[in-house]
């Protein structure tokens, strides 16, 4: 982006990441090139008034067509035993954290077992999922999908196991995680900014993410 930007830089401009994505999570950043801009989109976003959706695929076929969840969110190491630093866990002495969710299309995905069709195998089952934060906390939307069950495919934190992401980082994509984890990375897309009466951005779901639900 400095590259792209080389002249505003030139011209006394800077470039600024606004909203930031977690690393394996696609989709929109939105990026100011002056300071002004920055200091002004910087606020709106405290202010939450730059809206947020996100497209995740989970696994499963949640019973709910709508759900909201309102549960804070704090570290896990600061009240029980986790091996990775960062993860988040529902707690009531952490932050507020709210997220409503919408199903947009469940789905079967054949795992190539022998089975009749209309009695697919739970673990052939999962959902595109619509996620409205409603506050900004860390790996809120990942939690939250997780605490009703539905984790996000690849998500090697909040998933099947919470090891997998150590091992990921010590032997890199193994056909093991592959089979425990089915995609490379967690399946959750940044799909749509709006600042209200101003503008609004979007992106579409992403081709891997995509072809995993065809």
């Amino acid at each position: 982006m400095r590259e792209l930007f080389a002249f505003e830089i030139a011209s006394g401009g800077q470039v600024s990441i606004v909203n930031r994505l977690d690393r394996e999570t696609s989709g929109l950043v939105l990026a100011a090139k002056t300071s002004a801009a920055a200091r002004r989109y910087g606020l709106l976003m405290q202010r939450q008034e730059v809206k947020k959706e996100y497209l995740a695929i989970v696994s499963g076929w949640p019973e709910w067509e709508r759900y909201f969840v309102d549960a804070p969110l704090d570290r896990q190491g600061k009240h029980q035993e986790t091996v990775i630093w960062l993860k988040q866990m529902i707690h009531p002495s952490g932050a507020p954290a709210q997220t409503e969710f919408y199903v947009e299309r469940r789905f079967i995905r054949s795992s190539g077992r022998a089975r009749p069709p209309e009695a697919p195998f739970e673990a052939d089952k999962f959902t595109l999922i619509r996620a409205i934060p409603h506050t900004g906390r860390t790996h809120q939307i990942r939690v939250h999908l997780s605490a009703t069950g539905h984790p996000i495919v690849g998500d090697k934190i909040y998933g099947p196991d919470e090891h997998l992401y150590l091992r990921f980082i010590e032997t890199g994509w193994t056909p093991e995680l592959e089979r425990r984890l089915l995609l490379p990375r967690h399946a959750l897309h940044s799909a749509k900014l709006a600042i209200e009466g101003e503008r609004e951005w979007a992106s579409p779901l992403p081709s891997d993410l995509a072809e995993f639900m065809q």
